[in-house]
């Protein structure tokens, strides 16, 4: 008999030679139906992979990640069995799961359209209704390579090369198709019946533009096709919400061509941007936190103290200063350890709590930009914290309070992650357990759920991520606090103690909003354009009848540029039932028609975007009305899928 000990420290014992499978039939029939792939003694395995010592046993379902890999990567090898069937002279390369899905490259002379996803899709489906069985078993190298080489594939044959002479091959059946793949993989091809093929990029073969170019299939499966329509639904929403579409059409920004990465705010844009820095600088200063700019530019010998020229200069820009070598900075917090050690501390200055909209640069890859999501400059809403062991739980609440305000704002759910400490790392066990025990005391005394990543923190210190929820059901991690006790120590940072001594302060990075591009990128989306008045880049439109009361329409655009309203005048010689329609693209929330009547009465005919027709009002009692929605920053109301 062999003990398994499940992840709740039940034990269970079992005949030699049991399977995992059997092995959650034995917890019960219908948790064993749900189940994807386990673990055993910390390695993924197959469920039918069978069991001959004592050990420590874990299961996964669809919603586990764990989970969702297996079954689209189970996904990919049906898709690459149909394309076999369909063009037998194609040669394989790579088809891992990814985010949301799994890709397959592929090399064949044939070039694919899109029609011909629907064929491999029905071939897909009939594999899926064959039941295959998928086994795993392992051949030498030498095996390998000949198996390979018999039925044409080179691809296969190059990587089996590059891995160690001794290395055991771990292949992989499904009826009569073989791969190459270190698995796991599920039980049959059966479970896999909600699945689309989405798309068809070009890839070179292993990302060298000097190898050939193969064609690679991006698609995504679920276990239910009720969950694969809604995820499709949510793409298609995604489409019609990209912000790179809305934020050309409401003038916000543009990416020139000049400068690849390197956004160019636009007039409404930088109204939404200020609007937005306005809410973090009240809200900071009610933090009880100061605010300091950093230099862009700093010299060679500060990121060396501080590890970002040895561990990071390849994601950043350098230049030459009277020769001598300078960085243009990445980080903000080299910065803000100067500002730091600019004058000497005492155990009674803490905590004291350093805000920076700091500019920062980084070289990111021309494939990897997007929008505003994925920049080469960006403003970062950082924040250094520096306390006392003794502070650390109370400060990081503090800090747990300010994003959940922000976040609350703007009307968005999220969940916190705590990561802890990863086998390349720095410091005592001592330190790392003040740490850890500071960030999950914090989190428990403030009765907040959080999923604990192990040994995923950064190699200084642990750290808490906040996972934005946007409307459409995506997640976005904005928010972090990291807790480092070693950046003070590289910049020889020091206090001195109630005992006259000399001690070493306690560090907290933190960002609420994160990068400040990202997140207004996150917003348009979020809103689909649609911004509540505080944010909006223009608040309030005058609509002129004709253009006989423009200069009334002008009159009143004064006064409310003065009473501090972002407004626009349209005295274009158009109907006025095509500038509102106009302004309705537009996204504006007021919208302000002059003509005989307005001019005669002095009552303004107001239209709102989220409440249609509001009939007449007086100047006094729309600026009453706008302004406080403004001063309460109300959100507007978002139609959640």
């Amino acid at each position: 008999m062999i003990k398994v000990e499940l992840k709740d420290g039940s034990v269970l014992e079992f005949e030699d030679g049991v399977s995992l499978l059997d092995v959650a039939k034995g917890i019960s029939d219908g948790f064993a139906r749900s189940v994807l792939v386990g673990s055993v003694d910390g390695r993924m395995a197959s469920l039918n992979e069978k069991l001959d010592k004592d050990c420590k046993v874990n299961f996964f379902k669809f919603d586990d990640a764990e989970g969702k890999e297996v079954f689209r990567h189970t996904s990919a090898h049906i898709f690459a069995q149909a394309v076999k069937r369909l063009w037998p002279q194609a040669k394989l390369a790579i088809g891992p799961a990814i985010d949301n899905g799994f890709y397959y490259d592929i090399d064949l002379d044939y070039r694919l359209v899109p029609e011909d996803l629907e064929k491999i899709e029905a071939e897909m489906k009939k594999i899926v209704k064959e039941d295959l069985k998928i086994e795993g078993f392992e051949v030498s190298r030498e095996e390998a390579i000949k198996m390979m080489k018999e039925i044409g594939e080179d691809y296969k044959v190059e990587m089996i090369e590059d891995l160690p002479a001794e290395e055991v091959i771990s292949m992989y059946r499904q009826g009569d198709f073989v791969d190459l793949c270190r698995g796991p993989h599920l039980q049959s091809t059966k479970k896999v019946k909600a699945f689309k093929l989405q798309s068809i990029a070009g890839a070179y073969w292993r990302g060298d533009e000097n190898n050939k170019m193969l064609q690679r299939v991006y698609g995504t499966s679920f276990e239910k096709n009720k969950d694969l329509e809604a995820y499709l639904k949510m793409l298609e929403e995604a489409k019609k919400r990209d912000h790179r579409k809305i934020g050309k059409e409401l003038g916000l920004f543009m990416i020139p061509e000049e400068g690849p990465g390197f956004p160019l705010f636009l007039p409404r844009g930088t109204a939404l941007k200020q609007s937005l820095m306005k809410y973090w600088e009240e809200i900071h200063r009610e933090a009880h936190y100061v605010e300091i700019e950093t230099p862009i530019i700093l010299n060679r010998k500060l990121w060396e103290t501080s590890g970002h020229w040895f561990h990071y200069k390849e994601n950043m820009y350098t230049v030459q200063i009277d020769e001598e070598d300078y960085a243009i900075k990445p980080m903000n917090c080299p910065g803000a350890m100067l500002y730091y050690k600019s004058q000497l501390h005492s155990y009674r200055d803490f905590p004291m709590r350093v805000g920076e909209r700091g500019r920062v640069h980084r070289h990111e890859l021309s494939g990897a930009l997007h929008g505003l999501m994925r920049v080469r400059a960006f403003t970062q809403d950082d924040a250094h914290i520096f306390m006392l062991p003794e502070q650390i739980r109370d400060e990081i609440k503090g800090v747990v309070n300010l994003i959940d305000k922000v976040y609350t704002k703007f009307g968005f759910s999220y969940h916190v992650e705590l990561s802890t400490r990863p086998e390349d790392s720095m410091g005592t066990d001592e330190e790392w357990a003040i740490a850890e025990d500071g960030l999950r005391g914090a989190l428990e005394e403030l009765g907040m759920d959080y999923i604990v990543n192990e040994g995923d923190g950064a190699f200084y210190g642990p750290k808490i991520d906040f996972h934005l929820r946007d409307c459409i059901g995506r997640t976005w991690q904005c928010g972090t606090i990291q807790l480092d006790m070693q950046l003070p120590q590289r910049f020889d940072a020091t206090y001195v103690g109630k005992d006259g001594e000399k001690h070493r302060p306690i560090m907290i990075h933190r960002v609420a909003l994160g990068s400040i591009e990202r997140f207004i990128g996150i917003l348009i989306e979020n809103y689909a354009g649609k911004f509540p008045v505080w944010l909006a880049p223009c608040q309030v439109k005058v609509l002129s009848v004709s253009d006989k009361y423009n200069e009334f329409a002008k009159e009143l655009v004064e006064k409310l540029f003065d009473a501090g309203i972002r407004v626009e005048l349209d005295d274009r010689a158009e109907k006025v039932g095509f500038k509102i329609r106009e302004a309705q693209l537009e996204k504006i929330p007021y919208m302000l028609v002059v003509g005989e009547k307005e001019m005669e009465s002095g009552l303004l005919s107001v239209r709102s975007r989220d409440e249609g027709e509001l009939g007449q009002m007086s100047i006094d009692e729309f600026l009453a009305k706008i302004k406080k929605q403004i001063e309460d920053r109300e959100n507007v109301d978002v139609e959640v899928l």
